[in-house]
C-alpha cells in the first residue's frame, strides 16, 4: 500500500500548453462488486468531475472582473461615485450547425423509440411488481396455513400427552402380568402395538372430559385411512412443511419396514390442500350468501321448452328440471311446456311472469276505425255469377268492349279476374269475373265476399241451373244485393219469364212480380240492354252509400295469385280501403313482400290504387294463397314477424287437421292390398286453379282406390318435381304450366309421364280413369249346366270317376264345380278331368253322357247332382 501511496503522490512531469508545467494528479476512488455465491470484488475506478454549465436558454451570467483596492480616501474629501457599467446584450449560445430534414426526421424516429422502450419497461415492471405482490400474498398464505397447521398438530401432541399421562396416573395394577421378554415369533415393538389399543380404549370418556379433549379409538384413526382408500386416486406427494424446533418432522417419501418398527406412530394431520379446499368452500359459501336473488319479468309465450325457460329466468336447467319433478312432470331439457305450467315455475323461483301470446304480433295490424269526416265516396265492386257457358264473360266483354272470351282454353273462364269499366258519364264499376264450373266453388265463394254487388247471369233459354244455386247461396251468405241479368234474350228459344219463375223456389223475386231484385234482360252479343245493366248497378251502389278513406294505409284482399317466369310472384289484389303505392311493404296471408311495381288491368303500371281499385302486385317472396288478407305495415320487421307467426300456425294446423288413425287404417289397407293410391304431383300457373283441382281430384277417393297429392304449386314444372316423381312413381299434372327444358330432358330420361292440361275437363276425366284403372276387377259368377251322376267307378291311378249324363247346358274342362247332394252344396272345387268314350274332351253338351272326376275330393255317390260353373272378371269405374 505504501508503494501505491508513494506512486500516487508524485507529479508526473507533462508538457503543459505553451509553457512546461505539472499536470494536475488524477484522482482514483475503489468500487467492491459482488457476484453470485458470495463472492466479491474491488476495482480501482478514475473519478472525473463535469463542469455543470448554465441550463441551455438561460440568459449568461456577467461576472463583474475583480478590482485591486483604491487607496484610503481621506475623510475631507467626497466619495466618488463610479456609474454602473451599461447593460450588455444577452449573448445567444453559439450554433455550430443547424440539424438536416433526414437528420431532424431520425432524430425524431428515435425519441418516438425511445418513449415506446420506456412505455414496455414501465408496463413489464408494472406486472412484475403485481407478479411479486401476487407471490408474496400466496406465500403469506401459505405460511399462515403452515402455521396453523403445525398448532393444530402441537395442540393434537399435547392433548395425546395428556392423555396418556392420565392413563400412566389411574392405571390399575394388572393382575396377569404380561410376562417379560418378547413373545416367541414377535419382537417387543410388535408386543407393545398388540397391547397399547387395549389400553387407550380403557380410557374413560369422563377422564376424557375432565383433560379436556376427545375420547380417541381406533374408528377415529381408520376414518382418515378409509377416506383415502375410497377416492382410490393417487396423491401428488406434498412438499415437507419445516417443523418447529424440537418436535419431529412429518414423514416423507416411502415407508420402509425399519422406520414402521423403529419410529415411534405419529397421529395423522389434515393436509395442506384439505385446508386449501375447505377455505374455498367456506369462501364460496360466504359470496353466495352475501349476493342478493335478481327478481326477473320473464315473458311466457304459449309454449316454452325447459332450456329456453331456464335461460329467461337466469337459473340452472337442472333447477328447473327439479321443480317440475317435485310437480310431477317428468320433463327433460328440451321438453315443450304449456304457458300454465311455465307460468308456476316462474312464480316458484321467485320471478314475476307475463303471459304473452304468439298472436299478439297481431294487434293492431289492421289500424283504427276511419271516422266518418274522413270517408270519401268509393267505386263499386261487382261480381258476376253465374252456371258455365251462360255468357258471363262475354257480358263482361260487351261491357268492357274488349274479347276475353275467345282467349280462354276451351270457351270457358277457369281463372277470377278483376276490371275496370269506366262510364260515359266519368263513373267507375269494378267487375270481378267468377269460373262457373262446378269445380270452381271457392272462386265463387271468394268473389261473394269481396264484392259490394252480385249480378247473376241466367240463360234465358236454360234457365235456373245447379251452379246457378250455388251462386244464389254464396251471395246470400256474404250478404250482398243481387241483380238479376237474363242473358241470351236475343234467341229465339229464349223464355226469360221461365226465368224468372224458376228463381221464385230460391226466394229471389224480382220487381216485375212484386219483389225488391232488379232484372235486366240483356243480350251480349248485341249489346240491348247493357245500358239498363249499368243504371241497375249504379243505382245500387247509390242505395249502398260505398265510402272509404284514402289517406291511411292501403287494406285489401287478394283475389288471385300466380308465379311467374320473369316477374317472380304476381298477385292481383282489390284495395278496399287506404291508398296503395310503391315502395311499400304489405303482408299477404303468409307472405309478404315490397311493392315493386303496381299494373292495371289494362297492362299498365301505374303508381297509386285507390279504394275499390284492382292491381296485379309484384315483389312479394313467395305465392299467397288467394282469399288472404292483404294488408300495408310499417317496417319489415313487423312483417317478419307476423308472416313466421302464420307459417307456424299454418303448419300446426295442417297436422293436427291429419288424422292419425284414419291414415294407419289407410296405410294398413294398401299393404295388405285392400287399398290403392294413384301419387299426383300438381303444378298449375295460378292458385285458385290449383284449388279447384286438388278440390276435383280428392273428391274421387274412394275407400279401394284414393289419390295421394305428393306435392303441388303454382310455376313451371322443375327438375325437383321430376325427382319427387321418380321416387313415388307419381303422374305429373301441368295445368296452362310447362316443364323447363333440364326437367324436360330428366323426365325423358326417367321415363316420367308429365300431362299437360288447359281445361278442367279433361284433369278430372284422366284422372278419374287413372283411378279406375286401379281398381280390382269385378268377379262375376256364369251358370253353365247341371250334370247328374248316373254310375261311380273306381279307376286305378285316377280314383273315383263320376258317370254323368248333362241335364242342363254345358259342362267344360277347367270350369268351376259344386257337389250338390239333396239340394245342399257339400263340395266346391275344379274338374281334374272330363272324358267321352275314354278321350278327353274340352266341352259336354246338354243329353250328352261323360265320366267327371274332382280335384284332391272322391266322396261322391250316385244321385248327386254336379253344378258347373265359371268366374269372369270385369272392369269397374268409378
Amino acid at each position: 500500500m505504501s508503494n501505491e501511496s508513494d506512486q500516487s503522490s508524485k507529479k508526473p512531469l507533462t508538457l503543459g500548453r505553451g509553457t512546461l508545467g505539472l499536470k494536475r494528479p488524477m484522482e482514483t476512488d475503489t468500487v467492491r462488486q459482488s457476484f453470485s455465491h458470495g463472492r466479491s470484488k474491488t476495482v480501482a475506478v478514475e473519478v472525473k468531475k463535469t463542469r455543470v454549465g448554465p441550463a441551455p436558454g438561460a440568459p449568461p451570467t456577467t461576472t463583474t472582473p475583480t478590482r485591486p483596492n483604491p487607496p484610503p480616501v481621506q475623510m475631507n474629501e467626497p466619495p466618488m461615485r463610479v456609474p454602473p457599467p451599461p447593460p450588455q446584450p444577452p449573448r445567444k449560445p453559439a450554433v455550430l450547425r443547424e440539424l438536416t430534414a433526414e437528420e431532424r426526421s431520425q432524430r425524431e424516429k428515435a425519441l418516438a423509440l425511445a418513449k415506446i422502450a420506456a412505455e414496455e419497461d414501465r408496463k413489464r415492471a408494472v406486472e412484475e411488481a403485481k407478479r411479486r405482490e401476487e407471490e408474496d400474498a400466496r406465500r403469506r398464505v401459505e405460511e399462515e396455513a403452515r402455521r396453523k397447521i403445525e398448532e393444530e398438530e402441537a395442540r393434537i401432541r399435547e392433548a395425546e400427552a395428556a392423555v396418556r399421562a392420565a392413563e400412566e396416573a389411574l392405571k390399575p395394577k394388572p393382575e396377569v402380568e404380561i410376562e417379560k421378554g418378547p413373545l416367541p415369533g414377535h419382537s417387543v415393538d410388535t408386543r407393545v402395538e398388540r397391547v397399547a389399543p387395549a389400553m387407550r380404549v380403557a380410557v374413560s370418556a369422563e377422564l376424557a372430559a375432565k383433560v379436556g379433549v376427545k375420547a380417541v379409538d381406533d374408528e377415529d384413526e381408520d376414518r382418515p385411512r378409509r377416506a383415502v382408500a375410497a377416492k382410490g386416486a393417487p396423491q401428488q406427494p406434498k412438499r415437507p412443511t419445516a417443523a418447529p424446533r424440537g418436535e419431529p418432522r412429518r414423514r416423507t417419501g416411502k415407508l420402509s419396514v425399519t422406520q414402521a418398527l423403529d419410529e415411534p406412530e405419529q397421529d395423522r394431520t389434515r393436509s395442506l390442500a384439505s385446508m386449501r379446499r375447505a377455505r374455498e368452500r367456506e369462501r364460496l359459501r360466504q359470496a353466495q350468501r352475501g349476493v342478493e336473488k335478481v327478481i326477473r319479468e320473464v315473458i311466457v309465450p304459449d309454449a316454452i321448452t325447459v332450456q329456453e325457460l331456464a335461460s329467461r329466468m337466469a337459473e340452472r336447467g337442472g333447477d328447473v328440471i327439479k321443480s317440475l319433478m317435485r310437480q310431477g312432470v317428468m320433463a327433460t331439457i328440451n321438453h315443450v311446456l304449456d304457458a300454465d305450467t311455465a307460468e308456476l315455475i316462474v312464480t316458484e323461483f321467485g320471478h314475476t311472469p307475463k303471459r304473452q301470446s304468439e298472436s299478439d304480433v297481431e294487434i293492431g295490424l289492421s289500424g283504427p276505425v276511419d271516422e266518418a269526416e274522413t270517408l270519401e265516396p268509393r267505386a263499386p265492386v261487382v261480381t258476376i255469377m253465374g252456371h258455365v257457358d251462360h255468357g258471363k264473360t262475354s257480358l263482361l266483354d260487351s261491357l268492357r268492349k274488349t274479347d276475353v272470351a275467345a282467349r280462354e282454353a276451351g270457351g270457358i273462364t277457369q281463372h277470377i279476374g278483376a276490371y275496370r269499366v269506366r262510364l260515359p258519364t266519368g263513373e267507375t264499376i269494378t267487375f270481378i269475373d267468377t269460373p262457373g264450373h262446378e269445380a270452381f266453388t271457392e272462386m265463387r265463394a271468394r268473389g261473394a265476399t269481396v264484392t259490394d254487388i252480385v249480378v247473376l247471369v241466367v240463360a234465358a233459354d236454360d234457365g235456373v241451373m245447379p251452379q246457378t244455386i250455388e251462386a244464389i247461396k254464396h251471395a246470400k251468405a256474404a250478404g250482398v244485393p243481387i241483380i238479376v241479368a237474363i242473358n241470351k234474350c236475343d234467341k229465339p228459344d229464349a223464355k226469360p219469364e221461365r226465368v224468372k219463375t224458376e228463381l221464385l223456389s230460391h226466394e229471389i223475386v224480382v220487381e216485375d212480380m212484386g219483389g225488391d231484385v232488379q232484372a235486366v234482360e240483356v243480350s251480349a252479343r248485341t249489346g240491348n240492354g247493357l245500358t239498363a245493366l249499368k243504371d241497375a248497378i249504379l243505382l245500387q251502389a247509390e242505395v249502398l252509400e260505398l265510402r272509404a278513406n284514402p289517406n291511411r294505409s292501403a287494406e285489401g284482399r287478394v283475389i288471385e295469385a300466380q308465379l311467374d317466369r320473369g316477374r317472380g310472384a304476381v298477385a292481383t289484389v282489390l284495395v278496399q280501403r287506404g291508398t296503395l303505392r310503391t315502395g311499400d311493404i304489405f303482408v299477404a296471408g303468409s307472405e309478404w313482400g315490397r311493392v315493386r311495381a303496381l299494373v292495371d288491368d289494362r297492362n299498365q303500371q301505374i303508381k297509386a290504387a285507390g279504394p275499390g281499385v284492382p292491381v296485379e302486385v309484384l315483389g312479394l317472396q313467395g305465392v299467397p294463397v288467394a282469399g288472404d288478407d292483404f294488408i300495408v305495415v310499417e317496417n319489415e320487421a313487423k312483417a317478419r314477424d307476423v308472416t313466421d307467426f302464420r307459417q307456424r300456425k299454418r303448419r300446426d294446423g295442417e297436422m293436427k287437421g291429419t288424422n292419425r288413425s284414419t291414415v294407419a287404417e289407410m296405410i294398413g289397407r294398401i299393404q295388405a292390398g285392400e287399398a290403392k293410391e294413384l301419387p299426383i304431383v300438381v303444378k298449375s300457373d295460378v292458385h285458385g286453379s290449383l284449388e279447384a283441382i286438388l278440390a276435383s281430384i280428392n273428391k274421387m277417393a274412394t275407400d279401394e282406390v284414393t289419390p295421394r297429392i305428393l306435392h303441388s304449386g303454382v310455376g313451371a314444372i322443375s327438375e325437383s318435381d321430376i325427382t319427387l316423381a321418380k321416387a313415388s312413381s307419381a303422374l305429373i299434372i301441368a295445368f296452362n304450366v310447362r316443364a323447363n327444358a333440364q326437367a324436360r330432358d330428366m323426365a325423358k330420361r326417367d321415363g316420367i309421364d308429365i300431362r299437360y292440361y288447359s281445361i278442367i275437363y279433361n284433369v278430372v276425366d284422366d284422372v278419374k280413369a287413372a283411378l279406375s284403372g286401379l281398381l280390382s276387377p269385378e268377379q262375376r259368377e256364369v251358370f253353365l249346366g247341371y250334370a247328374e251322376i248316373r254310375q261311380v267307378f273306381d279307376v286305378t291311378k285316377v280314383g273315383k270317376v263320376a258317370g254323368c249324363r248333362v241335364t242342363e247346358g254345358s259342362v267344360k274342362r277347367g270350369a268351376k264345380v259344386r257337389l250338390l247332394r239333396d239340394n245342399v252344396v257339400i263340395h266346391e272345387g275344379t274338374l281334374k278331368t272330363l272324358r267321352r268314350f275314354k278321350d278327353e274332351v274340352r266341352e259336354v253338351q246338354n243329353g250328352f253322357e261323360c265320366g267327371m272326376a274332382f280335384e284332391n275330393y272322391h266322396d261322391i255317390r250316385e244321385g248327386d247332382v254336379i253344378e258347373c260353373f265359371e268366374i269372369i272378371e270385369q272392369a269397374r269405374t268409378l
